[in-house]
């Protein structure tokens, strides 16, 4: 499988249409999910609440500090944390495509997400408690780079690493780490097995405005840097030697890439838990729409993630009445078809496996 470069059909025109639509439905999701819960919300309260907050005196503001106490305390941490996951989520699948050229490549094929597992898994079942109430994320934190720091030493060879040999090496250690997370389910009691899984469905329940700083702060880095490399990642999809030959040092951007992916996924997650698909799907359907130009598809990609997080928690909140359905289930239902079609549709495109 090749990766997909489609013509530079990305106009400017229409990426600025992706932008503007993507910005429009996050601010319009961010609305909504700020509004709705036990506590109805009406959306003007919501925009007043913000404007006060950055020092707009407005009409819409809420009298009530209940409701105040609701937004601040609650919602706004939980909305902010399903947007910067979403968004470093999509934006390191597009790293991870750019690098291995390959659009069904996603940040779990070199182990963080198995790592990260691992590592919360660990902290739940042995009861270890270093860092207080957070030593669960930050071990998943700690898994995760681990994880992909061992795929890649393992996958190179001669100074050299093949993306064949990554993507085989991330299978063996993700079957590895599976194995790991099995056994301490089985060592770990009633309660720490109820506690593993739960986290590893994924959730956003009881996100505070600590966590979010963190992730917003290693995040903003993480995407930094990836859209300074993105002209890198251009001339990378032109083939490995002719990017050397245009002064790119191919091995050293890999490194460097893999690095920040597990950076970027292993800060996600760590709060959260696993929620897979999103950085499959978002910068496949990105680049469908604005072409293969790294650039402009991190930003989008960034847009689309955290869009498609705000929408999946508004929906995890809402579908079970006095219920919080865990995101990654929702994430997964929509992932998994959309996998399945981009199987069977680059399996037609290249003429059979075979």
């Amino acid at each position: 499988m090749s990766a997909e470069v489609a013509p530079a059909r990305g106009l400017p025109g229409r990426r600025v249409a992706v932008y503007a639509t993507g910005a429009v439905l996050l601010v319009v999701g961010v609305i909504v999910s700020a509004g709705l819960g036990q506590l109805a919300i009406a959306p003007q309260e919501v925009v007043g609440s913000v404007l006060r907050a950055i020092g707009i005196d407005n009409g819409w503001a809420p009298t009530d500090p209940l409701i105040e106490q609701t937004l601040w305390q609650i919602r706004f941490p939980r909305i902010a944390m399903s947007l910067l996951v979403g968004a470093l989520l999509a934006v390191a699948g597009a790293v991870m495509q750019a690098i291995f050229g390959n659009p069904l490549a996603e940040p779990g094929v070199v182990g963080v997400s198995s790592g990260a597992a691992l590592g919360a898994a660990a902290a739940i079942a042995l009861g270890l408690s270093f860092f207080g109430s957070w030593t669960t994320a930050l071990l998943a934190f700690a898994g995760g780079l681990g994880a992909t720091l061992l795929v890649y030493g393992a996958a190179r060879a001669q100074g050299r690493t093949e993306s064949v040999t990554l993507i085989l090496t991330g299978i063996a250690v993700n079957a590895f780490a599976g194995a790991g997370l099995a056994i301490l389910m089985f060592l770990g009691d009633t309660s720490s097995r109820e506690q593993i899984v739960f986290w590893q469905l994924g959730s956003m329940n009881g996100s505070r405005w600590p966590e979010v700083g963190i992730v917003a702060v290693v995040g903003a880095v993480g995407v930094a840097v990836a859209i300074g490399l993105a002209r890198r990642y251009d001339l990378l999809a032109l083939g490995d030697r002719t990017a050397a030959h245009l002064g790119v040092h191919v091995e050293r951007l890999r490194i460097v890439s893999i690095v920040l992916v597990a950076l970027l996924t292993g800060v996600a997650v760590a709060f959260v838990g696993i929620i897979a698909f999103v950085g499959l799907v978002i910068p496949h359907l990105v680049r469908m729409l604005i072409g293969p130009a790294n650039r402009p598809l991190l930003i989008a990609s960034a847009l689309g993630g955290g869009a498609l997080l705000v929408y999946a928690d508004v929906l995890a909140r809402t579908l079970m009445p006095s219920a919080d359905l865990p995101i990654g289930i929702l994430t997964s239902l929509i992932g998994g078809p959309f996998f399945y079609w981009l199987i069977r549709r680059s399996r037609r495109q290249g003429g059979g496996w075979a």
